[in-house]
């Protein structure tokens, strides 16, 4: 059996931060079918700052019982259009902010979407496994300690 020991094992759910964004203890599903990880935003709002093309959003972090939001802004890097499990095609808003797992933090790009009928606000997908080197045992969950909350690592907080 092969083993790699560059790569940090984590559960099918993880506690995660968003630095960038000010948010913390957040739940995330662990996702390897979807290639592009999501955040559950509302309000979106696109904008220009400095000639260049930004999203203003809600954040929603609580769960259906204690509900939580943040207003954020992060520079668009893209639309694009996702086709959800159900088969029908959305455009989306893509963002790419800093997240924190466990002691690593890393870039991802997070469409932006409503999950106001899923359990978990953040869906982190295949391309963030791949880029934060990680590997899913579905097994288990929480592996990893939630993040110490770090300070912003870029000037795209909000």
């Amino acid at each position: 059996m092969k083993t790699f020991d560059h790569l940090t094992v984590i559960g099918l759910r993880e506690w995660v931060a968003l630095p960038d964004l000010g948010v913390a203890g957040l739940r995330a599903k662990i996702d390897t079918g979807a290639s592009t990880s999501s955040l559950h935003a509302t309000e979106i709002e696109p904008f220009e700052r400095d000639g260049q093309k930004w999203v203003r959003f809600n954040a929603h972090l609580g769960t259906v019982v204690q509900l939580r939001h943040r207003r954020c802004e992060a520079q668009l890097v893209a639309m694009k259009t996702i086709k959800s499990s159900n088969g029908q095609a959305q455009v989306r808003y893509v963002i790419r902010t800093t997240l924190a797992l466990g002691d690593r933090i890393w870039p991802v790009e997070f469409t932006l979407a409503c999950r106001k009928s899923m359990r978990y606000r953040l869906l982190l997908g295949s391309n963030a496994l791949i880029d934060g080197q990680l590997v899913v045992n579905p097994g288990i969950t929480y592996v990893q300690d939630k993040p110490v909350f770090p300070a912003s690592t870029s000037s795209g907080a909000a």
